[in-house]
């Protein structure tokens, strides 16, 4: 799966040669659509990629960028729900403020926007730093993702890899949580050692790994953009798949069961030679605790709980 930011980038790659604009969010206050930069890319053809609003301010944003307003201009900013009577008239949320940053993209601009979707795609983390006067990119790198961060005149925005989620387990819950997932833009992973298990799979088209689940966390989920979750309740294969995860830089690992199915598997993974420091990292039983019952419910529990972590731990960087 590609990442969203990188579906824009390569379109704005493919058509700066000819002319187009890169919309980012670059302040929002109040009840946001869209977070803090978010991106949209437009060709002077008409086509765009990507998103920053929605409804009408998008589509006030669609015609100024056909007509002439900023004809001549390599840079440009604009602000919406600056009033009560503009939200009124182009929908925002209550108290919703924009600030949109308008960057004129052409052949010069191609060598970082293809820069910064290859460091997407592999994994990397890339700072774009933007002035907001001259509308000049510069990029460097980035140990880690960070919150994007406006001061005087420059937007700095870290680039990073998708959230890749290794689901241990082919099953009905797995086939829940792989179309909740790509729905938010995680690469999704699911891996099973039992060729029936993925012979049955059901869910979105995703990599199907068949193979000891130690192997496939070592080799495919073991950064820190990483998270695995067990779901076979299996001791066999899950336990495996934790042992090894626990060890990595995976930043969150979960495992499927109830109360006393995670204090037994407390008590094994210790007797395995487990620390306790490596067991607190663990989340189990994974998901936050909101009655869950079907496949799909205890879904919305685990991605629900992955938003909540996520959130949290973009706000602390």
């Amino acid at each position: 799966m590609e990442h969203r930011d990188q579906q824009v980038l390569d379109f704005a790659h493919r058509h700066c040669e000819h002319g187009a604009w890169l919309v980012t969010i670059i302040a929002a206050s109040g009840s946001s659509p869209r977070p803090v930069g978010s991106l949209l890319a437009y060709a002077d053809d008409g086509s765009r990629a990507g998103s920053v609003s929605g409804g009408c301010v998008e589509d006030d944003l669609l015609e100024r960028l056909a007509g002439d307003e900023f004809t001549d201009r390599r840079v440009a900013r604009l602000e919406y729900g600056v009033s009560a009577k503009e939200n009124a008239r182009l929908g925002l949320p209550c108290g919703g403020q924009l600030t949109l940053l308008l960057q004129r993209l052409g052949p010069d601009d191609r060598a970082w926007l293809a820069a910064l979707g290859a460091a997407i795609g592999e994994r990397r983390c890339l700072c774009r730093s933007v002035d907001l006067a001259s509308g000049e990119t510069t990029l460097a790198a980035s140990d880690t993702p960070a919150v994007p961060q406006l001061d005087e005149g420059t937007f700095r925005q870290v680039f990073g890899p998708l959230q890749r989620l290794l689901l241990v387990g082919a099953g009905e819950l797995a086939a829940s949580l792989a179309e909740l997932a790509l729905a938010m833009d995680y690469d999704v992973l699911v891996t099973d050692p039992r060729q029936d298990a993925l012979d049955q799979w059901n869910g979105p088209a995703v990599p199907l790994l068949q193979g000891m689940p130690d192997d496939i966390a070592r080799e495919h989920a073991a950064d820190r953009h990483s998270l695995v979750i067990t779901l076979t309740h299996d001791p066999r294969i899950d336990d495996m798949a934790l042992m090894e995860a626990l060890d990595s830089d995976a930043w969150y690992v979960g495992a499927l069961g109830s109360l006393r199915t995670t204090a037994a598997r407390r008590e094994r993974l210790l007797e395995l030679g487990v620390s306790e420091q490596a067991l607190s990292r663990l989340h189990a039983p994974v998901g936050l605790p909101i009655g869950s019952k079907t496949p799909l419910e205890i879904a919305v529990a685990i991605m629900a709980e992955l938003v909540q972590l996520r959130r949290g731990r973009k706000a602390a960087a």
